[in-house]
């Protein structure tokens, strides 16, 4: 009688266990950075948008010499700039605040998401930069 000696082949629950080990270590390196470089990404185009509700604003100075009209209303921000970015998903929320005839603040507000490194983001008609968490330098210089 020939004796028939079948050739198993597969994986052990060892080698599984590994494998597993390994792709959960990757996704605990990979996750948080992602989730900071799209917080970054979001916080960069709100930074945008701010920069360019503040040169509209000194356009509007430059017309009219001050920064409201003849009522003291502050001028409305074009609708592609009071939200960040202008298309796809919104992020931020851009309000025009504390306007006078000398002066202005924009403020960018977390929209669907929150910021936990700077929360809103502030610039003046002086070009002061502000956020309510943090310091600057996290937050305007990168």
């Amino acid at each position: 009688m020939k004796s028939v000696i079948k050739n198993n082949r597969g994986f052990t629950l060892i080698e599984l266990m590994v494998v597993v080990a390994v792709i959960g270590l990757l996704s605990a390196i990979a996750i948080p950075s992602y989730q900071s470089y799209t917080a970054r990404s979001n916080r960069s185009a709100g930074k945008s948008t701010l920069l360019e509700a503040a040169q509209f604003m000194e356009r509007y100075r430059s017309s009219n010499f001050k920064y409201v009209d003849a009522s003291n209303n502050a001028p409305a921000l074009p609708s592609r700039l009071q939200i960040s970015p202008a298309q796809g998903t919104k992020r931020y929320d851009i309000a025009l605040s504390a306007v006078t005839a000398t002066g202005f603040t924009l403020t960018a507000t977390p929209s669907g998401w929150v910021d936990n490194v700077c929360g809103n983001l502030t610039l003046n008609n002086l070009g002061v930069k502000g956020q309510s968490i943090g310091d600057a330098a996290s937050c305007w210089n990168r």
